[in-house]
């Protein structure tokens, strides 16, 4: 399968590396790992594998990560896969995927340890400015089954049959290499992550170009394993930034304006659900911040 390269982004991710690297190994694809300093064993887990590595001295984000490992790839096709994926089916279903006529890249099915698939997460709608007011707002949370959700986390959807999708999710997706050129790679100012890959999904679309969902492909994917290893209140900081990010980039200024009053609003009701759970007002104060940066946003812009 040398038409096929494969890019890891690592960031502690140690305990999952190696199982996810022996089954990419098996395919035959061309491998480069990309890790983010991270501050466990994971350089020598992939070390040991003999795997290209490229070890940043700081941690660049997912998105900048991944533009260095398709700069160093000159494969036709490259697959996206996170360190606690692991394949478990041929590539194959993926690189016919991605040359059908107006293709861009294609996903496959992400299963959980007991092979259940992960519905809502491997592949959804793009979002819109209701889905994402509803979802700061605990609406979706609350009322899952609401028209907006669905739509969104795309619920009910065929999950055994080949569709076109909107947005799959960056854990297990084949992109082909001139697609990535032509978008000029990743947006690195989703920083550290969160929303990158939406971002993308969303350019590819606005191309006129098409994703692919390919449950012939099939992945175990554990998820979030990384995220623990950011403090609490970074990662909420983080999570709505890009979130703001992306509605200020893609939407009308009054629906993005319509998100920022949600994520205030939001911040606010979570803000205080999570001091009383929690007993602390620490809560209180990273949400504040939120609130505070989302009201800058409503003012004046992201």
């Amino acid at each position: 399968m040398s038409d096929i390269g494969i890019i890891i982004v690592t960031y502690n991710s140690a305990a999952e590396v190696g199982e996810c690297l022996d089954a990419a190994i098996a395919t035959g694809a061309e491998i480069v790992v990309v890790d983010n300093a991270s501050a466990d064993q994971t350089i020598a887990v992939v070390a040991r594998r003999g795997v290209r590595l490229i070890a940043n001295e700081a941690n660049r984000g997912f998105a900048a990560a991944v533009n260095q490992g398709f700069a160093v790839l000159n494969c036709p096709y490259v697959l996206l896969l996170n360190p606690d994926a692991v394949i478990l089916s041929s590539l194959e279903p993926l690189l016919e995927g991605c040359k059908l006529p107006g293709s861009a890249g294609a996903s496959g099915k992400l299963v959980d340890a007991t092979g259940i698939a992960q519905t809502g997460f491997m592949f959804r709608s793009l979002p819109t400015a209701v889905s994402l007011t509803l979802e700061v707002l605990l609406l979706n949370r609350l009322w899952r089954n609401n028209p907006a959700n669905r739509r969104y986390r795309c619920l009910g959807r065929d999950e055994s049959s080949r569709s076109v999708v909107e947005q799959p999710a960056g854990a297990f997706l084949m992109v082909r290499r001139q697609v990535w050129q032509e978008l000029g790679g990743m947006d690195e100012s989703f920083y550290p992550l969160w929303f990158e890959d939406v971002d993308f999904c969303r350019r590819i679309r606005d191309r006129g170009l098409s994703l692919h969902y390919m449950p012939e492909a099939v992945a175990k994917h554990t998820g979030g394993h990384s995220i623990p290893s950011l403090a609490v209140e970074m990662r909420r900081v983080y999570w709505y930034r890009s979130l703001l990010r992306y509605s200020f980039k893609h939407f009308h200024p009054i629906a993005f304006r319509v998100v920022c009053l949600g994520v205030v609003t939001g911040s606010f009701l979570r803000g205080v659900a999570d001091a009383v759970v929690y007993r602390s007002i620490e809560p209180i104060a990273t949400y504040g911040r939120v609130a505070s940066f989302a009201g800058r946003c409503l003012l004046f812009g992201f």
